[in-house]
């Protein structure tokens, strides 16, 4: 029988969609950065994309909204952004309900690549069933959610590898790093491109997955 004690979350992609840090990079930050500069949006889309290819996803500075703000000489404080979007925050139809379900068996966790500021604002449209919620960049200085992210992460909440299961979209960062540690990971492809024994499409049907390994 596996002994599962921890059952630990993505957010985006995972527990919401994507909609909401999409329009804070691609809509908000471009739109202010226009009104600095007196480019229509699409212009400065463009600018700010450019600026964002310069830095890229394997640098710290890609996930600092502060960072972006200083560079791009904005104005005002970004933290008004994710406090502006708390209603885009959109939360799958089944998710409710799962959390609620599972809270009532498992320690939950949240284990994310989305900076400390946006997540505190996607936690409001949850249930508060999370004993503890982990960002990659804003904890651990970590641009991926890597096989080391997840070891710090069961070190620090005191549990081995083999106790875990993760659930997220990454098919890299949220299943393959996290099997490479030893975690009980699940891929959660909603677009339903694939299909397996690792694979979920909903988080419905990751709890029926769950159920299944809990019983072997």
């Amino acid at each position: 029988m596996v002994h599962i004690e921890v059952v630990s979350f993505d957010m985006e992609g995972t527990l919401i969609d994507n909609t909401f840090s999409q329009l804070i990079w691609e809509t908000d930050i471009p739109a202010l950065y226009g009104q600095r500069h007196g480019l229509s949006l699409e212009d400065a889309r463009v600018r700010v994309f450019k600026e964002y290819a310069e830095i890229g996803e394997d640098r710290p500075e890609w996930y600092d909204a502060g960072y972006w703000f200083r560079r791009f000489d904005l104005p005002g404080d970004w933290r008004q952004l994710p406090e502006g979007r708390e209603d885009d925050c959109t939360v799958y139809t089944e998710t409710g309900e799962v959390l609620r379900k599972l809270a009532g068996e498992y320690r939950l966790i949240i284990a994310s690549n989305t900076i400390r500021e946006f997540l505190d604002v996607q936690l409001r449209k949850l249930p508060d069933v999370f004993e503890h919620v982990f960002s990659a960049p804003s904890d651990f200085n970590s641009m991926k959610k890597t096989k080391e992210f997840y070891g710090r992460i069961c070190k620090i909440i005191g549990v081995e590898s083999g106790s875990v299961v993760h659930v997220g979209d990454s098919l890299r960062f949220d299943y393959e790093e996290a099997r490479e540690l030893g975690i009980h990971a699940f891929h959660l492809d909603r677009e339903r491109e694939f299909s397996g024994l690792g694979v979920v499409h909903d988080l419905l049907e990751f709890a029926d997955r769950l159920k299944g390994l809990k019983s072997k």
